[in-house]
């Protein structure tokens, strides 16, 4: 009794390996499952800048990637494409998105109204979704302001410039002037004196 058991055993051990090892083989032959990363969930920049939205996605069959961007002025459309296909770009967009294979994007000369949230889906043919979000922050630049800051300085400098200088020649003139007079008046008291020297 205990060998026709045994046997049993070794028999369901085997079909129990074949049927998991054909289950296992059979996942992976199903379709679906699609991964997104998201390397930089954040970026800053400034005005005119160019930036990378930066995605990495895999999956088994071929995928669609779609960005939209959300902000106070409300939700564009940016880019749709299919892996190896079409791409659709907004005319928003126009000659300012470039699009990479792993489903980056490329934002050229950036603005204020740039700012705001980046969404990326990436739907599987099979119809499974990866959904992923980069905030995006546009600052003003600042060397502008102090390129300004700068210039004026310069030139309230060269201005100070001009008028010391015109100071400096209205002193030696009113010195040479005063020098002058001082030397006529020298001149008329010696002849007075001349003067009353003959007359007495």
């Amino acid at each position: 009794l205990m060998r026709p058991l045994q046997g049993c055993r070794g028999r369901g051990v085997v079909v129990g390996t074949v049927t998991l090892c054909l289950a296992a083989g059979w996942a992976l032959q199903t379709p679906g499952g699609v991964s997104l990363v998201v390397p930089q969930p954040n970026i800053n920049a400034t005005v005119a800048q160019n930036i990378l939205l930066s995605v990495e996605y895999s999956c088994r069959g071929i995928a669609t990637i779609e960005w939209k961007h959300v902000s106070s002025w409300g939700t564009t459309s940016i880019v749709e494409w299919r892996s190896g296909n079409y791409v659709n770009i907004s005319t928003v967009y126009k000659d300012r998105v470039t699009t990479f294979e792993n489903g980056s994007i490329q934002l050229l000369n950036v603005g204020m109204r740039d700012a705001g949230y980046y969404f990326v889906t990436v739907t599987e043919e099979y119809g499974t979704n990866a959904y992923g979000t980069i905030i995006v922050n546009v600052y003003e630049i600042i060397y502008e302001d102090l390129h300004f800051v700068a210039v004026l300085f310069a030139f309230l400098a060269a201005v100070s410039a001009i008028l010391i200088c015109f100071m400096w020649l209205c002193n030696k003139s009113l010195h040479l002037f005063q020098k002058k007079t001082t030397h006529k008046l020298t001149a008329s008291t010696t002849e007075e004196i001349e003067l009353e020297t003959i007359e007495c």
